[in-house]
């Protein structure tokens, strides 16, 4: 039987995953060389299970897996080759992964984990598998797709999907992610020691600390919400239909702040963020984004790029605050450490790709 060949945004999402999970699995590479021996490619037993780590270890490869059996799916692949495919790429990355921590002194090599990652992966085929013969969710979702989605927009797509991933890291203020400028003035510094130019760059001192104004707070939460609408927008035909994805924006928006909340303070406190000037904030940027439903493709992406810029220039003027310091420390050092570089490379990137994207959809000629 033939089955239609598609394009599909899930290969560029799960060439990211894989980017993600080798940064998670070899952070922070403070790297020893060991001497080298046969027993290196030798993954020991682990001696006891830590419960974290294996939903961890479980679920970190899961969307991996999920995400190559899509494509391979859309791709017109026979439906076996969506199982076993994931699972031999994901066992091999494990293993490369699990063999390379031997050279990091904080990281410990573990059979365990590379079976546990094996499985993640194998089971994340298995439910998209599942999802296809049992609702036909490759034609319901190719349907969608085409009844709500522009066609040729995968980034789009994909930057859409990696915002809740964005929001897991702990930001600044709710929803501001892209705080970047402390820590790059940081590196920088670091890279002019016992240089000429030492002292030149002073990076920020870490025990200056405070919060931002009010209303400051209030923009930057807005302005939060109302960019993945606007990316949203992008990939959408004008209509009533947005304002759905305003909807499902400000949901997943919610959702995620609430759980990167209970993952830093306990689940009793993951409600906590909601004060204000956050309610106020989040209801203004999504009734300023459903406002502008009816607005082109073009023009989306210009008036994103406006509230992208306010995002960023807002949040990297947010000084430190303690109980944030304290949620970094918590993720940075702690057993989140192999949520860290998943999370937080996407939540420091997230809003400086956009604005990339949707400077070239506004530079793009039009049709």
């Amino acid at each position: 039987m033939t089955t239609t060949r598609y394009r599909s945004s899930s290969w560029p999402m799960a060439a990211i995953w894989l980017a993600l999970i080798v940064y998670a699995s070899w952070h922070p590479f403070d790297w020893k060389l060991p001497q080298l021996s046969a027993q290196l490619l030798l993954l020991p037993w682990p001696r006891y299970w830590d419960r974290f780590d294996v939903v961890a270890n479980l679920f970190g490869y899961w969307p991996f897996g999920a995400l190559m059996a899509w494509g391979v799916l859309r791709a017109g692949r026979r439906t076996l080759h969506a199982a076993w495919l994931p699972m031999a790429v994901a066992a091999l990355v494990s293993y490369v992964m699990e063999v390379g921590q031997h050279a990091l002194p904080q990281r410990v090599p573990s059979a365990g984990d590379w079976v546990l990652n094996t499985c993640g992966a194998l089971l994340g085929a298995l439910s998209v598998m599942g999802l296809h013969w049992s609702t036909g969710g490759l034609r319901w979702w190719s349907s969608w797709r085409e009844r709500w989605l522009l066609a040729g927009r995968g980034v789009g797509v994909t930057l859409l999907l990696l915002w809740p991933v964005a929001l897991l890291f702990p930001p600044p203020v709710p929803l501001g992610v892209g705080q970047v400028l402390g820590r790059a003035v940081q590196a920088i510094a670091a890279l002019l020691v016992d240089s000429p130019w030492e002292g030149l760059i002073k990076p920020p001192s870490p025990h200056a600390t405070g919060s931002l104004a009010p209303q400051l707070e209030f923009l930057a939460t807005a302005a939060g919400i109302a960019l993945p609408c606007l990316l949203a927008f992008t990939l959408s035909h004008p209509g009533v239909r947005r304002l759905v994805l305003v909807a499902g924006a400000v949901a997943l928006g919610v959702l995620a702040t609430a759980l990167s909340t209970a993952l830093n303070f306990g689940p009793d406190h993951m409600g906590a963020w909601l004060t204000q000037p956050v309610v106020p904030a989040l209801a203004a940027g999504a009734l300023a984004a459903a406002a502008l439903c009816a607005v082109s493709e073009r023009g989306a992406a210009l008036i994103g790029l406006v509230v992208g810029t306010v995002l960023v220039t807002v949040v990297n003027l947010a000084p430190a605050d303690p109980y944030f310091t304290a949620s970094l420390q918590a993720w940075e050092q702690g057993r989140f450490i192999r949520f860290h570089g998943v999370a937080g490379w996407v939540g420091w990137l997230w809003p400086w790709v956009t604005l990339a994207y949707l400077l070239a959809r506004v530079m793009k000629p039009r049709d």
